[in-house]
């Protein structure tokens, strides 16, 4: 089967990762790539937002499968276009995926189909929201309704932050996705991520993850895209599972059916969980990125197979095998991240830390340059390892992490900490 993936970051190097273990995989072409990912699949370059672009590409290659990464792409209708021309799709139509691309659709889907979530109001106008905001007092949540690149989000625990924020989207700060804004209660507990297989009528679970949005140890500082997770979450009971499932995963899915846009791909659902009661704090229409490179490295080649299936409508057939393990990953960032932050810098000794199936170093920012690996972005690598215990698989991380030569960088030093 001739694969293509759309991305350039660290989900999907883990995704071709995974792919190229399956001996269904004869050809992968990943657009654009990579370094990292430049190592191991060939690369191409073309507009991945643009449909029609895309289709020539999947025709002039005889694509069978083509895998879709990242978000912008989905909320452009590149899966719609796709399957238009009857070539097997992983990822929603760009209906269903408003469930990430509008904060505001996601709290429609919840009201209808009657999902625990936070309070909320909608806005399109700055001074309405922020009587809202001084009416209902700090800790608030503000979010850019749009996709901000996991960014558009302000927990603010003072009033003034809550009211800045206001300021900031209408402002500019996250270009059209900050032309609305949904102001939610502010929820305490313990968050996790959890991701299901969706084929527009049955679900599958492939596993549960947890995330560290701020930047500092400790959870401390601004909120980026993620610096750190580790699967699965203990945090994640069978209890909780089995009520996210109910309350939420199951009922959000025959909403979208009964709207006439079934959901077809992977529904990353996030949750706060307090005293044993899972609430729904966002829906992404993609596999999370850092989770998704702790999941790849606990799937391996089965991860193919389950996404044919999530495609082609056959979940019902198909079963998820977890080994009895664990998974973690550091995320490198360019120091700055995530304000203003160098680009260019270069990174050394990555050629000699292992690369194998219990020890990884993802790409996320990188490219290739006079024959050195310089850093392109923000979130750069993600140095991922497996384990027997959590504890083994994080010393594996951090001591790959003591492998890498670079002074612009920078990483967490706690990742984990919850569980551990």
């Amino acid at each position: 089967m001739n694969i293509l993936i759309l991305g350039s970051g660290g989900r999907e190097h883990a995704l071709a990762w995974a792919v190229l273990q399956n001996p269904k995989c004869d050809k992968l072409i990943v657009a654009p790539g990579n370094a990292g990912i430049a190592a191991i699949a060939e690369c191409a370059h073309f507009d991945i937002n643009d449909g029609d672009a895309v289709l020539s590409f999947v025709e002039e290659n005889a694509i069978e499968f083509v895998i879709i990464g990242p978000e912008a792409p989905l909320a452009a209708g590149v899966a719609d276009v796709l399957r238009a021309a009857n070539i097997l799709t992983f990822g929603p139509s760009q209906a269903a995926a408003r469930l990430e691309a509008s904060k505001s659709f996601t709290k429609e889907i919840c009201d209808a189909s009657g999902a625990p979530t936070a309070g909320y109001a909608h806005f399109t106008d700055a001074e309405a929201a922020k009587t809202y905001i001084r009416a209902q007092g700090a800790p608030i949540v503000v979010k850019a309704d749009g996709l901000a690149a996991g960014k558009g989000v302000i927990v603010a625990m003072e009033l003034q932050e809550a009211l800045d924020a206001v300021d900031d989207m209408f402002g500019g700060e996250f270009g059209a996705a900050g032309a609305e804004v949904v102001v939610e209660e502010f929820m305490d507990g313990e968050e996790a991520s959890w991701f299901i297989l969706c084929d527009g009528t049955n679900v599958l679970p492939v596993g549960t993850a947890q995330d560290h949005k701020r930047v500092g140890d400790g959870d401390t500082g601004p909120n980026t895209g993620g610096m750190g997770a580790y699967s699965p979450a203990p945090v994640m009971t069978d209890s909780v599972i089995q009520k996210a499932m109910d309350e939420i995963v199951k009922p959000t899915v025959a909403e979208m059916a009964k709207r006439g846009m079934p959901y077809q791909g992977v529904l990353y659902a996030g949750f706060m969980i307090k005293d044993g009661q899972p609430r729904l704090v966002e829906y992404n229409c993609r596999f999370g990125d850092p989770e998704c490179q702790v999941l790849m490295m606990r799937l391996g080649a089965q991860a193919l197979d389950l996404l044919i299936a999530t495609a082609e409508g056959t979940l019902n057939s198909a079963q998820a095998n977890w080994a009895d393990d664990h998974a973690l990953t550091v995320v490198m960032a360019a120091d700055g991240y995530p304000a203003a932050y160098k680009k260019g810098t270069e990174i050394k000794g990555l050629s000699a830390l292992p690369a194998d199936s219990n020890r990884m170093v993802f790409h996320a920012g990188t490219a290739s340059k006079d024959g050195a690996i310089v850093a392109t972005g923000g979130r750069v690598l993600n140095v991922t390892a497996r384990g027997a215990s959590l504890q083994e698989a994080r010393d594996a991380a951090y001591a790959m992490i003591g492998g890498i030569d670079w002074p612009d960088g920078f990483n967490r030093s706690d990742i984990g900490w919850r569980a551990l």
